[in-house]
């Protein structure tokens, strides 16, 4: 097995037992993330989603043989979380894919929704309007075998990919996952994570700090982060054991910004903590995506493999003779 899959299996199972609960959770507490978003597609870009579909990954452990569920909160377009153009004409597919090329489909990992981005078995299919029935509310797709998802060596489990995909209208919907034990309650699966290589959410409102957390394997030499429609009220600082806060580009009101940073080999194998620090008080809904020196797309995970890294301090210290 080539050593940037140990080095991955090592540190998804370090993942203590504390962090369980949380890491059911999309977005999960620690980010600091509102909601994630998905506008209809009429909508125009520059409220802030550039694609209008937005796709997760979720992994069950492979020594899990337990039926899970995947939650989405308020699925429906319509009501007290979701953003309002005019009157409420937003139809939102969410679409739940296993088996083969669920997740090693080279289109599924792209930052973009093009090509065969909906490879794998589907599932389960549900559309969503400006329905009363489920805002603010949970519905549940499952249950679901472990063994439906697309085994993937790489993170030794079996994975299921979500996609949310705005089908009509203009209006912004607000959703949150979380992938569980239950039909009816948030348990957590032990073990269990989601990712995504493509991020589109609301920052929490007010001047707040966010925290992504890109997943660095042992092939990376750069990375660039890519971002959509920050409207310069964000600063963006990079913190690694290697890095204190290196700043990043910011993006404007309806454009792409993008800057590029070097990745030391003591970063290999553990996440970064790209922070957002918001500026405004206003809520602002954006995209954010990292890319290695070859255009790979790194994941975001939930909870940050290895832990939220933090800064090692090197003192050279030279003797005198």
């Amino acid at each position: 097995m080539f050593r940037p899959f140990l080095c991955l299996l090592w540190l998804l199972a370090s993942v203590v037992v504390n962090q369980v609960a949380q890491a059911q959770a999309v977005p999960n507490p620690g980010e600091n993330i509102a909601f994630l978003v998905t506008f209809g597609n009429k909508a125009d870009k520059s409220w802030g989603d550039d694609d209008f579909a937005q796709t997760f990954f979720f992994l069950v452990p492979k020594n899990n043989r337990q039926p899970v569920y995947i939650r989405v909160f308020d699925p429906d377009c319509g009501g007290q979380n979701d953003e309002r153009k005019f009157g409420w004409n937003t139809s939102t597919r969410f679409s739940l894919y296993g088996g083969t090329g669920a997740h090693s489909g080279a289109d599924a990992r792209r930052t973009e929704p093009s090509g065969n981005f909906r490879e794998g078995t589907l599932l389960k299919q549900q559309n969503f309007g400006a329905e009363p029935t489920y805002d603010n509310k949970w519905y549940t797709f499952g249950p679901l075998n472990p063994l439906e998802g697309e085994f993937v060596p790489e993170f030794d489990g079996y994975v299921f990919k979500m996609v949310a995909q705005g089908l009509t209208g203009d209006d912004g919907n607000l959703y949150r996952y979380f992938l569980s034990t239950s039909p009816t309650q948030n348990v957590p699966v032990e073990g269990g994570n989601a990712f995504t290589y493509e991020y589109s959410f609301r920052l929490s409102q007010g001047k707040t700090r966010t925290h992504l957390y890109p997943f660095v394997n042992d092939r990376v030499v750069s990375i660039k982060q890519s971002n959509f429609d920050l409207d310069k009220d964000a600063t963006i600082k990079i913190f690694s054991v290697a890095k204190n806060g290196h700043p990043a580009i910011v993006s404007g009101d309806n454009e792409w910004s993008s800057s590029t940073h070097p990745i030391s080999a003591k970063e290999h194998g553990l996440s970064l903590d790209m922070q957002i620090n918001s500026l405004s008080k206003a809520s602002n809904d954006l995209v954010f995506y990292v890319t290695d020196q070859y255009d790979t797309a790194l994941p975001f995970f939930a909870i940050p493999l290895g832990g939220p890294p933090k800064y090692r301090y090197e003192v050279d210290v030279k003797i005198k003779r």
